[in-house]
């Protein structure tokens, strides 16, 4: 039993390979779905690990592979075929080159996985991030990116469509993602070791938050979810 974490983590890297291939030939909403399929895995191997006291540090490391390509490498992709839509290229752009203008704007993407691995080689070093993480996690990366696609696409939001139909706004939604996860700005771990109201104050203003947006946005409240997380988070600062 005590590989049966590892598996679920190769679980997790297989729904990530997975999604790569569909984004890859451009069906976006069912690679959005496979990551969120990688992002239960995710959960579960932790949980199967702490369950089972099955910690090593092969799996640690497993861990951190899985999460760059189904967390880092899958929304990059994602992005990029977004972009690629908004800019009307519909061709590899290293295989045929559209302009310069349009190859520097394709380059973009790259930021997030490279991003994506500098935050998870931080964290495997950092022992301080049991109960608070610095910077956003690599799977709420995945989870910013995938919701304007599954909320874009069920929702039919002239917003969102706006959203992922520009450029400027896809490449500035890229960089910000990135850039908090190589930040030290303090946020919640979700991981709960009780459900007591001390202590998980600002996990249940979460679950409140995000309840209240669901009733009043349906759908397109899904991409608010990691706003809502990082604002429980600042508000959490003050118990």
């Amino acid at each position: 039993m005590k590989h049966f974490p590892n598996f679920i983590t190769s679980l997790n890297l297989a729904s990530g390979f997975i999604a790569i291939i569909f984004a890859a030939n451009g069906n976006l909403v069912t690679a959005s779905w496979f990551i969120l399929a990688a992002m239960l895995f995710d959960f579960l191997d932790g949980l199967s690990a702490r369950l089972l006291k099955a910690y090593s540090e092969i799996g640690k490391e497993l861990d951190s592979l899985a999460d760059i390509v189904s967390f880092g490498v899958a929304p990059g992709i994602i992005i990029y075929q977004l972009l690629n839509s908004s800019l009307s290229l519909y061709s590899p752009i290293i295989v045929n080159s559209n302009g310069i203008r349009a190859s520097l704007i394709l380059i973009f993407p790259v930021i997030m996985p490279v991003c994506g691995a500098l935050r998870l080689a931080k964290f495997n070093i950092d022992t301080t991030q049991a109960t608070t993480f610095k910077g956003l996690p690599i799977p709420a990366n995945a989870l910013s990116v995938i919701s304007i696609v599954i909320a874009g696409h069920y929702s039919q939001s002239l917003l969102l469509n706006s959203f992922t139909g520009s450029p400027f706004l896809l490449i500035l939604f890229t960089i910000i993602l990135s850039l908090l996860m190589v930040s030290r700005i303090p946020l919640l771990s979700l991981k709960v070791s009780n459900l007591k109201l001390k202590g998980n104050e600002g996990r249940y203003i979460l679950v409140v938050l995000v309840l209240i947006a669901y009733l009043i946005f349906g759908a397109l409240a899904i991409p608010l979810i990691i706003p809502l997380y990082i604002i429980s988070s600042a508000i959490s600062l003050l118990f």
